[in-house]
């Protein structure tokens, strides 16, 4: 993607505790220059932030 920072990068990020773009942006430097990969790497983050929360619920559902 972008100096070198995989979506893969970006999810371990999210599951490593980011819960924002700005969070996984400052730990990856990922679009901090030209930010032609923003738009792509802000939507991975979004949906595994969005992951990492339905996974937390899950396990509140079941918490007994």
């Amino acid at each position: 993607m972008c100096k070198g920072v995989t979506d893969h990068q970006i999810r371990q990020h999210v599951n490593d505790g980011a819960r924002s773009w700005r969070e996984v942006r400052e730990a990856t430097g990922c679009a901090t220059q030209c930010g032609k990969c923003a738009c792509y790497a802000k939507t991975i983050t979004r949906d595994a932030v969005q992951e990492a929360r339905q996974e937390a619920n899950m396990g509140l559902a079941y918490a007994v």
